[in-house]
């Protein structure tokens, strides 16, 4: 019998995607038991200030990392589009389970998409990413930073904003996709890097727990999700930063789009490849470079420049 601690986020999503890998640990082994170890990362402490103005890499995944380092627990569970693109020495991602819906969903005070909205609404999100690409698109739209749990964000909606933006999966995941009222295409907002995908992350040295966990995977889901984390790791970028990336498999033909955006819209660098499945890596690696020479290096360089 082997137990496994499970180390999560204590956001009710985050749980349930922890309680998912332990469901699917226990089928895959029927004697498997395992426990949550929950906690509490600094990204979830500090909800008074946008994401982007905390700064560091990692604001949803140290306290974790730490955990797995120091015995506390066997495995964790993540949301890959939080995750490093480095991750400490010892530790791998081992799994990603099938990748679920990687678009951005809204609801709205008019129970439409972005085109229903009125000139002036406000929209609730603390992504970088989102306002540069709406921004782009409808310029005479404004935005709050909103924080904290999918059920909190929605409770502002028609209070302090006019419409909120979260990923469809977690929306999904939670049960709560009737109450969006569109997801959004990613020809219109281009997803974060790996959104939608879960990531498994287990010490390198366990043997018996990584030939289990390996068992998770699905291939398609970690060849896109080798792409598009390629192409963020070359651009040095974290999950606070406008970078975007998406990956598409048509049997062994890859397809990635990847971006670079100003966060006021005035500039999107947007480029794209198809290639071989086998090459996923070197794929995200030089559709990167194209768009870091494309002017996506002076964004990003007065981005952080800014702070």
């Amino acid at each position: 019998m082997t137990h496994i601690r499970i180390a999560t986020r204590r956001s009710p999503l985050a749980l349930w995607q922890a309680e998912y890998i332990s469901a699917e640990l226990q089928r895959l082994d029927p004697t498997v038991t395992t426990e949550l170890v929950k906690i509490v990362t600094k990204g979830d402490k500090i909800l008074d200030v946008p994401l982007a103005q905390v700064g560091g890499k990692g604001l949803f995944t140290k306290e974790i990392d730490a955990a797995l380092l120091d015995g506390r627990a066997d495995i964790a569970v993540h949301s890959m589009k939080d995750v490093p693109t480095e991750l400490p020495a010892g530790t791998a991602i081992r799994a990603h389970p099938k990748r679920e819906d990687p678009r951005d969903a809204i609801a709205t005070i008019s129970e439409g998409g972005l085109e229903s909205l009125p000139e002036g609404a406000t929209i609730g999100t603390s992504s970088l990413r989102r306002i540069a690409q709406i921004q782009a698109r409808f310029p005479h739209f404004k935005f709050t930073s909103i924080r904290g749990n999918i059920q909190t964000r929605l409770s502002k909606l028609g209070f302090e904003v006019d419409a909120v933006i979260l990923a469809a999966a977690g929306v999904k995941r939670m049960g709560m996709a009737d109450q969006m009222h569109d997801f959004i295409d990613t020809e219109i907002l281009l997803p974060a890097v790996a959104q939608g995908t879960l990531g498994v992350q287990t010490r390198d040295a366990d043997d018996v727990i990584n030939a289990l966990v390996d068992q998770l995977n699905d291939a398609d889901t970690v060849v896109r999700t080798r792409a598009e984390r390629a192409f963020l790791a070359r651009l040095e970028g974290g999950c606070q930063v406008p970078i975007a990336a998406f990956a598409r498999l048509d049997g062994d033909s890859l397809h990635l789009k990847g971006l670079v955006g100003a966060v006021d819209g005035s500039r999107l660098i947007v480029r794209e490849t198809t290639g071989n499945r086998s090459d996923a890596e070197n794929m995200g690696t030089t559709l990167a470079d194209e768009v870091l020479a494309a002017g996506g290096r002076e964004i990003l360089e007065a981005l952080y420049a800014e702070g």
